[in-house]
């Protein structure tokens, strides 16, 4: 439902919704580039992905790589059915969320970061996955990479803090952020009062409510991580509006931003290597 929306994007002079075989805006009848995405040089990596969903490939990868150390980890420590089922000491070492009472107790907040980026299993993944591929590319065209880093690191964030004032139980996954960029969508729609931004909100909304019925009626699922990511990307979304000029003061403020997301996170995970690197290495 989500890939139905591929065809959209926004004209850079009067930001109305077209189509990308536009070359003329037929609103305000100003010429029309290529989108951003498409205009991207070609890499020795960006030639094996595609590159309207490269900065969501990126991250899709970084998840792969660490749901595939945590089972290895997992099945070294003797749990047999780690690649489907991973223990919860292990993603506990890894940087799962904690209730926000030991956080504080051993000043481990970094966990809110890095329990974005584990996964509990393979269908687990395989189901984030899913909705941060169609998702992800949404938000990176119609907001730019650098707000779409931005309101992934917010959204996982507001999610785990509130899944840890709300949540005793330990919680990981990139719903949180998925969640984040879903309410990114909502408040995109929210801003153009036209026939598209109609179907643009209605769209997600049904996948907000999905989500959380899911929520509701399958053991596992931490809502509180979905409601809180859903309020995060909203707000950051609608506050962060959409792409201005290319060289601006704005837009070179939010490239900071995205830097600054990067290395927050790096750094994160630096703290949970030195934190509880005893525990990785037994």
């Amino acid at each position: 439902m989500i890939g139905q929306m591929d065809s959209r994007r926004m004209c850079p002079h009067c930001r109305a919704f077209i189509t990308t075989r536009d070359r003329v805006c037929p609103y305000c009848h100003e010429n029309v580039g290529a989108r951003a995405v498409d205009m991207r040089d070609d890499s020795p990596i960006g030639g094996f992905i595609p590159q309207n969903r490269f900065t969501t490939v990126l991250i899709l990868l970084i998840n792969l790589g660490f749901y595939i150390a945590t089972v290895f980890a997992s099945n070294k420590a003797g749990n047999g059915d780690a690649v489907m089922n991973l223990d919860g000491n292990t993603l506990i070492a890894f940087g799962a969320k904690i209730p926000l009472s030991y956080m504080v107790r051993f000043g481990e907040y970094w966990r809110l970061v890095t329990a974005g980026f584990l996964h509990g299993g393979l269908v687990h993944i395989a189901m984030n996955s899913w909705v941060l591929w169609d998702v992800g590319a949404q938000v990176d065209e119609m907001y730019g990479t650098s707000r779409m880093l931005v309101i992934y690191l917010v959204s996982s964030v507001f999610g785990f803090g509130l899944s840890s004032v709300m949540s005793s139980g330990i919680s990981i996954g990139a719903s949180a952020a998925a969640c984040g960029l879903i309410g990114a969508m909502i408040a995109l729609g929210l801003r153009h009062h036209n026939p598209v931004g109609d179907a643009l909100r209605g769209t997600y909304i049904r996948w907000v409510i999905l989500i959380l019925i899911m929520g509701f009626f399958i053991t596992g699922i931490d809502n509180f991580a979905h409601i809180g990511g859903l309020i995060g990307g909203f707000v950051t979304a609608y506050v962060a509006g959409e792409p201005g000029r290319v060289g601006s003061a704005t837009e070179t403020l939010w490239k900071a931003a995205a830097g600054m997301c990067v290395v927050i996170t790096v750094c994160c995970f630096l703290l949970m290597y030195l934190s509880t690197r005893p525990n990785v290495a037994q």
